[in-house]
């Protein structure tokens, strides 16, 4: 009889269900490691110790997955934080002189990477993100450095890429995300059977999610050399996210906080609307501040987290965090980030799952960790290519890589846009437009079907253009569409 039965048999005689379950979690880290050191044993020497890391930080995140139930907040502690942990940033003072202080890191995508698209003159985000840095650096006199966390994805199309800033006034350094394997649904064992990220492989791996940023990091190196360098604060933020730029009247508050008492995590918070609802909300909990996202919070209480009128605020996902208090609790294992399960569905039909964390979870490990309440053009994401036509369009102005709203739009709030299926890929999207509207004037924009747009047009209030299937619709060159609905048929009729 197996030891594995043995430990079954007891634990079902006792009637014990928990019992009965530590004896399958046992059995299952177990197993887990075995095939873990499996793949290890296939490493060459140079990938030995890199891939040692990788797989003991995926061990550890396992077996947190195996402790966990259900979902990891007690809705009853959770407070709406007190007034004095979320300054206003309008409220703050702004350095007069840019401290040397300051190390900028950018999260780059998983596949692509999405920081090679060209989002406006034809400049990518790497390269808007570069030109920032390098006018800060040259207005100031300063030397800020930009880190930008790859993935195993991202890595070699990035290097490539980095060549072209040779001569650029910004230093650039890149570090790898962890490479975990995905685990098998029904198993919960590796699908990945050696190191190799080819062939059969090809899909047994992912990155763990930016909460691996701590880890990667450390290890990385990159953080002794910038604490050895009198380096004190890391300005965390997505590649994406074209709003997130160095500010610093925040980085005056960081250094000369009111109380005298040094923050360790700033997080920027900007004002809910309704089409933030599922954004994770800092809250008070047991003395803390905490991020709390939807996959934490009981089903029962759903509707009261995307309240707009109780969590008013949203994480941006930019922050500032203590270089020391990193290290320090990285050496300690004291970063404490939820876990985040991520099913997915591989080609040949495997489903599988991939145990992640967001960087953002990690804001209750830190000591005197603040939120601020910034104004909505600091977070100007493009996750999709309704995004992409806000940031294209002249509803934003370019200065040294930042974009800023318009003087000429009348109202500071940005128009909603709602592309369709059609308009999904980046090349697509690009082969619909001759050139980018006109939009200043516009509230709301529905697109759906087969259209595209001709040069010089311009959409003004609220415009629904809907092709039906097996039609197409042509907007023309020059057409001027205000409260307009167009159908398949060209119809124009007043909204």
């Amino acid at each position: 009889m197996s030891r594995f039965v043995q430990d079954l048999s007891k634990a079902m005689s006792q009637d014990g269900a928990s019992q009965f379950q530590e004896v399958i979690r046992q059995e299952l880290e177990l197993s887990v490691k075995k095939e873990l050191e499996k793949i290890l044993s296939t490493a060459p020497s140079h990938e030995f110790e890199h891939t040692k890391k990788d797989l003991d930080g995926f061990r550890k995140l396992f077996h947190r997955f195996l402790q966990e139930k259900g979902p990891s907040v007690d809705w009853g502690k959770i407070q709406r934080p007190p007034e004095d942990s979320l300054p206003i940033a309008l409220s703050l003072q702004a350095l007069t002189s840019m401290p040397q202080n300051l190390v900028i890191d950018q999260i780059m995508g998983c596949k692509g990477p999405k920081s090679l698209i060209g989002v406006r003159n034809e400049n990518t985000f790497l390269d808007l993100t570069v030109q920032q840095i390098e006018h800060l650096n040259k207005t100031y006199n300063t030397d800020v450095p930009l880190v930008l966390m790859n993935s195993f994805n991202t890595d070699e199309d990035t290097k490539k890429i980095l060549q072209k800033y040779n001569h650029c006034r910004v230093k650039i350094y890149t570090f790898n995300q962890s490479r975990y394997p995905r685990i098998n649904k029904e198993s919960l064992l590796p699908v990945a059977k050696d190191v190799s990220y080819s062939g059969e492989n090809t899909e047994a791996w992912y990155p763990p999610g930016h909460g691996d940023i701590y880890a990667s990091f450390y290890n990385s190196g990159l953080l002794d050399t910038f604490i050895g360098e009198g380096k004190e604060y890391i300005f965390v933020s997505n590649i994406d996210n074209l709003g997130a730029t160095v500010d610093l009247y925040i980085l005056n508050h960081l250094m000369n906080p009111p109380n005298g008492k040094r923050c360790e995590f700033v997080m920027e918070v900007t004002n809910k609307t309704r089409a933030d609802v599922k954004g994770g909300t800092l809250t008070q909990y047991e003395g803390k501040l905490r991020l709390v996202e939807i996959a934490q919070v009981p089903k029962a209480h759903v509707d009261e987290f995307k309240s707009v009128s109780k969590f008013k605020i949203f994480n941006t996902n930019n922050l500032w965090i203590s270089l020391a208090a990193v290290k320090r609790l990285q050496e300690q294992n004291a970063i404490d980030m939820e876990i985040i399960v991520n099913p997915k569905t591989l080609d040949g039909g495997l489903n599988v799952i991939q145990l992640e964390t967001a960087v953002g979870a990690a804001i209750k490990s830190f000591e005197n960790s603040l939120g601020i309440n910034v104004p909505r053009s600091r977070f100007l994401p493009v996750k999709t290519t309704s995004d992409l036509l806000l940031v294209m369009s002249n509803l934003y102005s370019l200065n040294a890589g930042s974009l800023t709203m318009s003087e000429k739009r009348e109202f500071p709030t940005v128009p909603l846009v709602k592309l369709g299926s059609s308009f999904t890929k980046v090349q697509d999207y690009l082969r619909r437009f001759e050139s980018i509207p006109d939009m200043l004037e516009l509230d709301h924009l529905t697109v759906s079907g087969d259209v595209t747009f001709g040069k010089n047009v311009s959409l003004k209030g609220t415009v629904i253009i809907i092709a039906n299937h097996g039609d197409r619709i042509d907007i023309p060159p020059g057409a001027v569409l205000e409260n307009k609905i167009v159908s398949g048929n060209l119809r124009i009729l007043d909204h």
